[in-house]
């Protein structure tokens, strides 16, 4: 319970985490997990929309967002769900993450092509999508 008492965990999570912390046969940490998960105190989906969620305010794009949550553990399908039930703006995030980052980005249409290759490998660095970065530059 402690463990999520902080923030939200995946059952993978939970599971690497208990295992570490105590000396317990792996079918009992299933059954406390599946426990956990009948009660509502532990849900993949509502982790994943709560990290999609916290990353974008961070300004990560949903390509960094679909690595960090599959690492995690999470399903692909739970995954794809959470990033599709969001309503940020990938673009308008990447133009916000290029101004933050290069100051105004109004003067981008007149860049070389090595400011330009900076620029979008910043974003793709960022985990942006190849549409998003393209309509941000």
């Amino acid at each position: 319970m402690d463990l999520l008492a902080r923030r939200e965990q995946s059952a993978v999570e939970l599971t690497r985490k208990l295992s570490a912390r105590i000396e317990i046969e792996a079918e009992v940490i299933e059954a406390v997990i599946d426990q956990l998960q009948a009660e509502g105190l532990q849900s993949d989906s509502r982790m994943a929309e709560a990290y999609v969620r916290y990353r974008s305010q961070r300004g990560h794009g949903p390509k960094k967002i679909r690595s960090e949550l599959l690492q995690k553990g999470v399903a692909g399908s739970v995954v794809s769900e959470a990033l599709a039930s969001t309503d940020t703006d990938w673009t308008q995030l990447a133009r916000s993450q290029l101004e933050k980052r290069f100051g105004a980005w109004g003067e981008a249409r007149n860049l070389d092509a090595r400011s330009k290759a900076q620029r979008s490998r910043f974003l793709q660095q960022r985990g942006f999508d190849y549409e998003h970065i393209s309509a941000a530059l």
